[in-house]
């Protein structure tokens, strides 16, 4: 009974540890929102709706490639190749977050203590939420307006 008990306690440990690999695999730290930018641009997007951390090294970026094109890419940051690609016709024109949108949201929520990313998003009205952890690794959410410098709103969890 005592081996069962033990065995039982270790499972149950490598997969809460496992879990909490996973997670932070989800994440990318703050700094790295250049290069995300730089394999977005080399994609050829113009303007981002959506930039999502995915696990191993990789990101998914929603946006638009030109006023015509919408697209849905998951990239690797070690090389920039296409995991998944999606590619969709649209009308209505391009909207979204330019680069300088997206430094300009990241630069605020690092100010509010932003160390780790996993969401970057925009709606059509502009606002702007980042969601992530902060040093100590508790959720944070910062809300901004494309176009201003600042926050708008922090949620600390």
């Amino acid at each position: 009974m005592k081996r069962k008990m033990i065995l039982i306690g270790s499972l149950a440990t490598l997969m809460l540890a496992g879990t909490a690999a996973q997670a932070s695999d989800d994440r990318l730290a703050a700094d790295r929102i250049d290069e995300v930018l730089e394999q977005g641009a080399a994609f050829g997007f113009q303007h981002y709706q959506e930039i999502e951390a995915k696990h191993q090294g990789s990101v998914e970026i929603e946006g638009w490639l030109d006023d015509e094109w919408q697209a849905d890419v998951r990239l690797s940051l070690e090389n920039g190749e296409s995991l998944e690609e999606q590619r969709n016709r649209r009308e209505g024109g391009a909207w979204g977050m330019s680069e300088d949108d997206v430094r300009m949201a990241m630069e605020a929520a690092v100010a509010e203590g932003l160390a780790e990313f996993e969401e970057i998003q925009v709606d059509r009205d502009g606002r702007i939420e980042i969601e992530g952890r902060d040093a100590d690794g508790r959720e944070i959410e910062v809300r901004s307006q494309q176009g201003e410098s600042g926050v708008v709103d922090v949620e600390r969890d």
